[in-house]
């Protein structure tokens, strides 16, 4: 029965408002019990159509999940971008119709080539390998990713184990088999109480202290980002921050009570390190020499080669380079053609090279510290492999490019789930905000308002030994995610 409902164009409009239903299961809605009715309207009626039907149904299904989820890009080219609000609304709906696409296409290749007979099994498999796709194709966007939404959820324990990629085939596991049960199939619920009641009987910890806690204070600037890369934004960004941590280090506060990390967010002086080195001399000095400084700043080296970075200064050695770089915003793709097109394609800052994918942890006030900067916490496998080396994870971001939009939420949603995965304290340190604690179980421990001048005093556990997660990374779940697929594509054969 439900097959025929969702098989003919009320199947189109049941994708759209399945995208929509992603949206509100993730931050700010939280909404997760969603997850899975959006995927169980994605697999009712897929079998009866073909692959053309099947592409369109998967176009709509990412017109409504980017249309809704991804609606912060508008803010990013208007506001940010200085772009007219006719351009930036083409500009928008071009890139929500193109992540469509990536969505579009493996529905219609499943059509194609795989039964119906496993299409439980193939169906969740096929939407696991459609996730893997857009984490790297075209440098990757695996933002709204199903099992992002989970880290709230009862099925939040698996992520130590599997990753957000084993939420997300439980998840299109779950729609799969509500499906089967709303026709009549009730050999099936032995299935789906199994994958929502063994997170229960799993360990709810992994890894195990490592040394005492740490005080950290944690700056969010809050300046303007219309003004930041001019001379009075400058200014006004050097007042801020060497006035925020002269009050860390006043005399008020006796040394035995400053704290062992105060941070400063991504690019924090809109300038080169060599720039600010003086500038950085006087803050560090205004802090106990016990006392480690970590910022985002920008570097740039003799080859005239620019990188967005993290930089330990006081009691701290070493730094890190942004390895995954942001298209539009950190580099121009096409640049000889796109640059001068739009002001928005004018990007406020140079070109930036990627740093190394290995890089020595930096080190600060005794521990290693694992670094993400910015949009690198939304990739799951990389941040698993900073936290193999280190005992704290360190995500520095600029969100004012999502003005007040739903993208900051999403965004901390996203560090949550890497806190959990694993088993590490993230320090989120923004420009104006989501700033937050974050501790190994994925619980915001405390954190600041958004578009506040304000300081985020709290503790942060170091953390040792490493989850199944941190360990293999996500290969073993695509991997799983192929079996799946490949007995509906060889009974098709």
């Amino acid at each position: 029965m439900l097959e025929k409902i969702f098989s003919g164009r009320s199947g189109y409009l049941a994708a759209v408002i399945a995208g929509g239903l992603t949206t509100l299961a993730a931050a700010p809605f939280s909404w997760w019990w969603l997850a899975p009715i959006a995927a169980a309207l994605m697999y009712a009626g897929l079998t009866r159509q073909t692959g053309r039907q099947a592409l369109l149904r998967g176009w709509c299904y990412g017109l409504g999940l980017f249309g809704t989820g991804a609606s912060w890009v508008y803010v990013s080219i208007h506001d940010y971008g200085y772009t007219s609000m006719p351009l930036a609304i083409f500009l928008t709906a071009l890139f929500v119709a193109s992540m469509a696409l990536f969505i579009a296409v493996p529905f219609s290749l499943y059509r194609r080539f795989i039964g119906a007979r496993w299409s439980v099994l193939s169906f969740t498999g096929l939407w696991v390998l459609m996730e893997w796709l857009r984490t790297w194709l075209f440098t990757g966007f695996p933002w709204l990713l199903l099992g992002s939404t989970q880290v709230d959820s009862p099925l939040a324990p698996w992520a130590p184990v599997g990753g957000v990629y084993l939420l997300s085939l439980i998840v299109a596991l779950s729609g799969a088999l509500l499906v089967k049960l709303a026709e009549g199939r009730w050999l099936v619920i032995p299935v789906l109480a199994a994958l929502w009641l063994v997170p229960l009987a799993l360990p709810q910890q992994w890894t195990s202290t490592n040394g005492e806690p740490l005080q950290v204070s944690l700056l969010q600037g809050n300046l303007p980002q219309e003004i930041k890369w001019t001379a009075e934004g400058q200014r006004e960004a050097v007042n801020t921050y060497l006035t925020m941590t002269g009050e860390v280090g006043s005399d008020e506060q006796p040394p035995t009570t400053q704290p062992d990390l105060v941070i400063w967010p991504e690019a924090a002086l809109p300038m080169f390190e060599d720039q600010a080195e003086p500038i950085l001399a006087r803050a560090q000095a205004a802090l106990s020499p016990d006392t480690a400084l970590l910022t985002g700043i920008l570097q740039r080296d003799d080859d005239g080669r620019f990188f967005n970075a993290v930089v330990g200064l006081g009691n701290a050695d070493g730094h890190y380079r942004k390895a995954h770089l942001v298209p539009f915003g950190e580099y121009l793709p096409l640049e000889s053609l796109l640059r001068g097109a739009i002001a928005f394609f004018d990007l406020p800052m140079p070109t930036m090279t990627p740093g190394d994918d290995w890089q020595t942890p930096l080190t600060a006030a005794g521990h290693e510290i694992g670094n993400a900067i910015c949009y690198e916490i939304i990739y799951p496998d990389l941040v698993a492999s900073r936290a193999r080396h280190s005992d704290i994870l360190l995500t520095v971001s600029n969100d004012s490019w999502f003005g007040d939009s739903i993208g900051p939420h999403q965004h901390l949603e996203m560090a949550r789930l890497r806190a959990l995965e694993n088993g590490r304290y993230v320090i989120r340190a923004t420009s104006n905000g989501i700033t937050a604690i974050i501790d190994d179980q994925g619980r915001i421990l405390d954190q600041l308002p958004q578009f506040e001048t304000a300081r985020l005093d709290g503790e942060v556990q170091p953390m040792t030994g490493l989850t199944p997660y941190t360990r293999t990374g996500s290969w073993p779940i695509w991997l799983l995610a192929a079996l799946m697929l490949l007995p509906g594509f060889v009974r098709r054969r």
